[in-house]
């Protein structure tokens, strides 16, 4: 007599089931009873968590896409082409989440089009607006050789890689470049909003340089848990390269910023020990001086978990620093009550969440790696070295 088979359900899917549908739910309850039944965003806390994270950290993180193929197509470093694809994917879902993301925060998501008709050029929202549209636009088009490969327009893909992707790499690169750094300019036009220890007349250039070293970081962070989760393996000499690379980055970042602090005389609020100052140390410190220390170490970099590690600090400081700029500052600064509410993380919760199925989805089902998609891929141990 045959046995039937039980399916179990796996902990990880069972989660992402429940939290897409509450997510669901949630939305259904902000689309019908309006913003303030999800959220704790008031007239003097109008950007809060979604603003923060969705939004400026998931802009940051898709920042990997025209830092990557930069390397590749401007540098003509060609060793990294194998990384452009996941990293140009990587941008692609991460802008797609932004929009999504906007559709809930903006108070009346019907008018997001405005800005295609109504222009405003003296704005830095109209700006940040349409840049973050036309990339998009752009990484759509980065994306889809990978479309035209799978269903076998392979004629169509040699087209488009020979033809258009250079003028699209290099689009890329100048509208990240604006909108990255126009994301600073939103909160200098607010010097007295701002604590002085985030707020600085060259935020637009911190946030840059920053991005390229998220960007960098965020190239490692995912060969990481594709390996773990896939059992893709890219090349040791290629993560050892990215790691020195987000080092160095990380370095310009931090002298930037401590040169800023001492030519603003705000280095004084550092060591004042009390809730800004141990926002700011604790971001300098984990998020800046430990993982930049790790990764100028050979040893980390050459063992996969302790390179994943220290990458995913320079990741969480980032975030961190965002986070700070949006939400710590601005209440330091104002003195206004924010605490969000829980729906307004379950969003940002979902929207990760989606984001990291559709990624998934992708490497299974679509040519993103040089060997194809990875439909019969089996985990590998991360615990090894990289020799």
């Amino acid at each position: 007599m045959s046995r039937v088979k039980v399916l179990r359900p796996h902990f990880w899917s069972s989660f992402f089931l429940g939290l897409v549908a509450l997510l669901v739910f949630i939305l259904f309850r902000r689309y019908t009873m309006g913003l303030g039944a999800i959220s704790n965003l008031s007239d003097s806390m109008p950007w809060g968590l979604w603003i923060g994270f969705d939004l400026l950290c998931g802009v940051a993180l898709g920042a990997g896409g025209f830092t990557v193929t930069a390397v590749v197509y401007i540098f003509h470093l060609k060793n990294y082409q194998s990384m452009a694809r996941p990293a140009v994917l990587t941008a692609f879902l991460g802008y797609i989440i932004v929009v999504m993301a906007l559709l809930v925060d903006l108070g009346r998501p019907w008018n997001i089009w405005h800005p295609l008709v109504f222009w405003n050029p003296h704005s830095v929202m109209f700006e940040v607006g349409w840049c973050v549209m036309l990339y998009t636009t752009v990484l759509f088009l980065e994306f889809l050789p990978l479309v035209f490969e799978r269903f076998g327009f392979i004629r169509q893909s040699k087209f488009m890689h020979k033809y258009l992707t250079p003028g699209l790499v290099i689009a890329g690169v100048l509208l990240s470049t604006l909108h990255q750094s126009s994301l600073g300019t939103l909160y200098v036009i607010a010097p007295q909003k701002l604590h002085p220890l985030w707020y600085s007349p060259i935020l637009p250039i911190l946030f840059f340089v920053s991005a390229i070293t998220l960007g960098l970081s965020m190239t490692n962070v995912e060969a990481f848990f594709t390996l773990r989760g896939l059992g893709h393996r890219f090349k040791p000499r290629l993560l050892r390269g990215v790691g020195r690379a987000s080092a160095v980055m990380l370095l310009v970042y931090l002298v930037i910023r401590v040169e800023d602090l001492i030519i603003r005389d705000a280095f004084q609020y550092v060591f004042k020990f009390d809730t800004a100052s141990w926002f700011f140390l604790a971001e300098i410190t984990l998020g800046g001086i430990v993982p930049m220390m790790l990764l100028f170490t050979r040893k980390v970099r050459e063992n996969m978990l302790w390179l994943g590690g220290a990458q995913l600090l320079v990741v969480l400081g980032v975030i961190f620093n965002r986070m700070n700029v949006a939400v710590t500052a601005f209440q330091l600064g104002t003195g206004a009550d924010y605490k969000p509410h829980w729906m307004e993380f379950v969003v940002s919760m979902g929207m990760v969440a989606l984001g990291i199925y559709a990624f998934s989805l992708a490497v299974r089902y679509l040519p993103v790696f040089p060997e194809g998609p990875l439909t019969d891929a089996k985990p590998k141990d991360p615990f090894v070295e990289l020799s």
